[in-house]
Order: structure tokens, then C-alpha cells, then sequence
């Protein structure tokens, strides 16, 4: 019998992040590795390896005409941490193809983000340092005048995937009261972890910290218009570190500048932010450039998850490090 074939597609995804050395040992010990870089593979190369492709790395479009012409393909794993709708989920499920996203390996580089920027926000420290170098810091208690503290505070997640089950074992210790709203999960399995099921508008309003966690999808694209964002407790620190489709992202900043609550961003509807955009103008928000889940840790847990299952998968066994996707779900979602 002929070797697998392993077809690497993996843009915007680079050799650095998911193709190390020892991991490309380990590839050509399962199979025959066909690998495009710098650009998501072209048709005539990818349709070139479609009879012999066994197992797909990457978010390479692969609708049912083309899955008619790939027999032997058994998983697509997406070495990002979302999913695209380019891939014909329900017919991936019905031949029995894995389709599965690096998610998982992603989120526990955010929640520690997540923690840390919470933490640096209710304490005012964002701009603690500036302060110093400039001779405006005031000590002790009188630079703590709006600083609040993370221990016992009203904590409350939007979204509880991924992110969320990486958060919460890192918020346990700090004594919070941890609620949830997500409208995919049921009441009974939040409160089987440990949380407290709530509505949006509870989330919202209640939390002296509010993450910001859900993917977005077309159905709750902008669900957190201005109105619901003017709900959010005074003074509370909002983390957004998901996607920022789901707010309404001038409005939302807007909204923290004129000293509704504090925000911290790590995600944007448009990245490269360009130069000259006005959101950098906006004040009394802590800004970073989609820094929370890339780091070289994370692109470690990638290729472990990845090497794991391509491994279980062609020893007819399931797959158990990446997310599996659910045809319903991964086809609304749109994240980029």
C-alpha cells in the first residue's frame, strides 16, 4: 500500500510556527509530506495531490466537488484557532473526514493574558510607569485613589469555549464569583463546571469584570451594540480578546474614553490597524496588537496537538488533543 499523504497548506501559518525540524521528522515518519508555503496553496497543486491526500493541514478550500475527487482524505486540521467557511462541513461529517481547529492549544496563552491585563486594568497600572519617568506619581494610597482589586469581584464571561474553560481555573484563586452567558451551552453543563449560568443583559450589567470571549458568527455579529455596552457597571474593567466583531467597536471605545468603564483590546475588525486610524487616538484603554495567544509556547502546543492526532487518525483511532468541529457551528462562524 502506498504511504499517506500529508498536504500542508497551512497560510497564514509559517515553517517557523508549525514546521520545526523535529516536527518534519516526525511528518515524513507518518507519510509522503507535499508542502506549500508563503501563500495558500494554488488549485492546480492542490487538485494535483487530491486522489492521494490523506490528511490536510491548513485552510485549504475544500467544497463537496472537491471532497468527491480527495477519497482517501480522513481529517482536515486547521492549524488556526478558528473555523472558515470554505469547507463543506456537513459533508466532511457524513464521510466520516476529522475536521478539527488548534484552538485549544491557543487558549492558555489568552487566559493568562486575559488575567494579567484584568489585573493591570482594575489596578490603574497601565500607565503607572509613564507617571514615574514624568515626576506625576503620587504614592501609596493616593495613587490608588480608582484602583480596585481582582479578589472577590463580580467576574463574568461572554462566550465559554475554549478561552473560557482556560480562564476560569486561573480566576478560582482570586475568589470571584464566576457567571457565564453563552447561549450555546446549557444551564445544566455551566453549572456542572463550577459557574453560574446567566442572561446577556446580567453579564453585562453586574460584572466588575466583564471578558469579552465569544467567536463570532452570523448570527451575532455587533450583538453588543452601544446600548447594551452603555449597561456595563461604572467603573468596570471590560477585557476584549476574542473578536472584536462582536461589539460595536467604535462605540465601544467611545464609550471607555469618556470614562464609562475601562477596556482592555487585543483584537480589532481590521488588522494591520492602518496608521493613521483613529481608534489609537482613543484614551483610557489598554491597547495591544493581537499579542494574547501568539506565542512560541503556543505554536509548541500546535504542533503536539497536530503530531498527536494525525497519529491517532492513522491508526484508525479518534483524535483527541485538537477541537472538533461541530457542522452547525463551524459553518456560522466567521472569524477571520
Amino acid at each position: 500500500m502506498s504511504r499517506p499523504l500529508i498536504f500542508m497548506d497551512p497560510y497564514p501559518r509559517t515553517q517557523e510556527m508549525v514546521y520545526t525540524p523535529d516536527c518534519a521528522v516526525a511528518l515524513a515518519q507518518m507519510g509522503d509530506v507535499v508542502a506549500h508555503w508563503g501563500s495558500r496553496a494554488p488549485d492546480d497543486l492542490v487538485e494535483a495531490n487530491l486522489d492521494r491526500m490523506t490528511i490536510l493541514i491548513g485552510q485549504t478550500a475544500m467544497d463537496r466537488d472537491r471532497l468527491d475527487r480527495a477519497p482517501n482524505l480522513r481529517a482536515i486540521l486547521n492549524v488556526k484557532a478558528n473555523w472558515e467557511p470554505n469547507i463543506d462541513y456537513e459533508a466532511c461529517q457524513a464521510r466520516g473526514i476529522h475536521v478539527l481547529s488548534a484552538a485549544p492549544a491557543m487558549a492558555p496563552a489568552v487566559a493568562e493574558y486575559c488575567l494579567a491585563q484584568a489585573i493591570v486594568s482594575l489596578r490603574g497600572l497601565g500607565n503607572a510607569d509613564a507617571l514615574y519617568r514624568s515626576g506625576q506619581e503620587a504614592y501609596g494610597i493616593a495613587g490608588n485613589q480608582r484602583a480596585r482589586s481582582l479578589y472577590g469581584a463580580e467576574a463574568a464571561l461572554v462566550g465559554y469555549g475554549n478561552l473560557g474553560r482556560a480562564l476560569v481555573p486561573l480566576l478560582r484563586p482570586f475568589g470571584v464569583r464566576l457567571s457565564v452567558y453563552d447561549p450555546w451551552l446549557s444551564d445544566g453543563y455551566l453549572r456542572a463546571e463550577g459557574v453560574e449560568p446567566v442572561g446577556l443583559e446580567e453579564a453585562i450589567s453586574q460584572s466588575d469584570v466583564l471578558f469579552l470571549l465569544a467567536g463570532v458568527t452570523t448570527e451575532n455579529e455587533g450583538f453588543l451594540t452601544r446600548s447594551r455596552l452603555a449597561s456595563i457597571r461604572q467603573d468596570a474593567t471590560v477585557v476584549l480578546a476574542s473578536r472584536a466583531e462582536i461589539v460595536e467597536f467604535d462605540a465601544f471605545l467611545e464609550l471607555a474614553a469618556s470614562g464609562a468603564f475601562r477596556a482592555v483590546v487585543d483584537v480589532f475588525p481590521q488588522e494591520p490597524v492602518p496608521e493613521n486610524s483613529p481608534w489609537r487616538l482613543y484614551d483610557r484603554t489598554l491597547f495591544s496588537a493581537h499579542l494574547a495567544g501568539g506565542l512560541t509556547a503556543s505554536y509548541a502546543r500546535i504542533r503536539e496537538a497536530m503530531l498527536d492526532d494525525i497519529g491517532q487518525i492513522l491508526k484508525d483511532h479518534p483524535p483527541l488533543r485538537m477541537q472538533r468541529a461541530n457542522p452547525k457551528h463551524a459553518a456560522a462562524m466567521r472569524s477571520r
